[in-house]
């Protein structure tokens, strides 16, 4: 048996479970043992992207024991038109996005 988590963020929480199957398990059947689809009807796998551990991945690829799976939600916004918008009320962007360094 393998073990693998299935996370997926809402806003205001992170939900993640632990599930157990078999070696070979995919993607899709660990979303699908965990319930999470269950607990949150919004979610759609046509629709909602997938990942293991930050990198994008198809429903029916392979996990490995401690692999972590993610269901992504829909940007809210387009990032390429947020940024217009900044730039366009003359904002800056800085690289980094700390703080400044005393100078």
């Amino acid at each position: 048996m393998i073990q693998v988590e299935v996370a997926y963020a809402l806003s205001d929480e992170q939900i993640v479970h632990v599930v157990e199957g078999e070696p070979g398990m995919t993607v899709q059947q660990a979303i699908e043992a965990s319930g999470i689809l269950e607990a949150h009807p919004e979610i759609d796998l046509a629709k909602n992207k997938v990942g293991v551990f930050g990198k994008a991945a198809k429903l029916d690829a392979v996990l490995y024991p401690g692999d972590r799976v993610e269901i992504y939600r829909p940007l809210i916004a387009d990032p390429k038109e947020a940024r217009r918008k900044r730039a366009s009320q003359g904002k800056q962007l800085r690289k980094g996005g700390g703080r400044q360094a005393d100078k």
